[in-house]
């Protein structure tokens, strides 16, 4: 009996398995071509069926050039400012993670990547059952494989939720201010990245106090070291040919706008802190009179009478 047990325990395991590899997706397509839907908006869409609603949704595409480099910033620091060092899962996170949850006794969605939610919102779901961990943590490890840290940020920042029927940064520029994606200001950045954790309660057209918190918390962060991150990729190799955005834009689309307090990469702030602009050279001074007596007269004078 248990001998049976035991065999049709590895058959359903490796029924799994091969399953698992059938449906994994193909990731490398996102490397040339933005996703037209994610799991998540699927998902969203029949519960607004379900409750008998329109299930339209806000979701415009942009290119990493048209997005704000605040926003871009501002996300790092807030949900992952070590992903530049990590292949897709910061072990060190989720170690602390897994302690949290001992602790607590309950599961949280805390050691998450941005690489670990991106492969969540595309192909998964919110649940945290431990399968699904599983499973985000091979398709993170696919996207790190195939797509370039530029393009993983791309994509992420395009398909996030960010408020009710809002996804990507396009979207929530619009929608909550009125403005493109490349014109959202440092602290109008830091309110979107704020809400990401649960975007449907702390919402950016009327901020709570725990998102005013952590807009407070992220713009600090990115003052102090935000810098640091986004010069990642700034010094990601390019092509020789062109810019990795293109030949610059002749449409409507606003174009990206420069960040004024982002020091370039090749600048050794060092120098330029205590760096001083060099005078200007002196006029030379009209040559001193000479203390010498002048020489005697060569011209003959009358001597005068007494």
């Amino acid at each position: 009996m248990i001998k049976r047990l035991s065999i049709l325990i590895v058959l359903i395991a490796v029924a799994w398995l091969a399953y698992e590899l059938i449906a994994f997706p193909d990731v490398a397509d996102l490397a040339r071509n933005p996703p037209e839907t994610t799991a998540f908006m699927e998902r969203r869409k029949k519960e607004l069926r379900r409750l008998g609603k329109d299930d339209s949704i806000d979701y415009r595409w942009v290119s990493y050039g048209r997005i704000s480099p605040s926003l871009r910033r501002a996300v790092l620091v807030a949900e992952d400012n070590q992903f530049y060092e990590h292949e897709g899962v910061d072990v060190e996170a989720m170690k602390e993670a897994v302690k949290r949850d001992w602790k607590r006794r309950k599961l949280t969605h805390g050691g998450s990547t941005i690489t670990q939610q991106l492969a969540k919102n595309l192909y998964l779901s919110p649940s945290r059952n431990p399968i699904r961990k599983v499973r985000e943590y091979f398709i993170a490890r696919s996207l790190e494989k195939h797509l370039s840290k530029k393009r993983i940020l791309e994509i992420y920042l395009n398909v996030v939720e960010m408020g009710e029927r809002v996804y990507g940064a396009e979207a929530a520029a619009r929608h909550y201010f009125g403005v493109s994606a490349a014109g959202l200001s440092p602290g109008q950045a830091a309110l979107l990245a704020g809400c990401l954790p649960n975007p449907r309660v702390m919402n950016p057209a009327d901020p709570n106090k725990r998102l005013r918190a952590r807009q407070r918390m992220i713009l600090s962060r990115m003052k102090r070291w935000g810098y640091l991150v986004e010069k990642e990729v700034l010094t990601e190799p390019k092509p020789e040919a062109q810019s990795p955005e293109g030949p610059p834009s002749t449409g409507t689309t606003s174009p990206e706008i420069p960040d004024p307090d982002l020091t370039p990469p090749d600048t050794d702030t060092s120098e330029t802190e205590t760096a001083v602009e060099p005078e200007p050279e002196p006029e030379p001074e009209p040559p001193a009179p000479s203390t010498a007596p002048p020489p005697p007269s060569t011209e003959t004078t009358s001597t005068q009478p007494p």
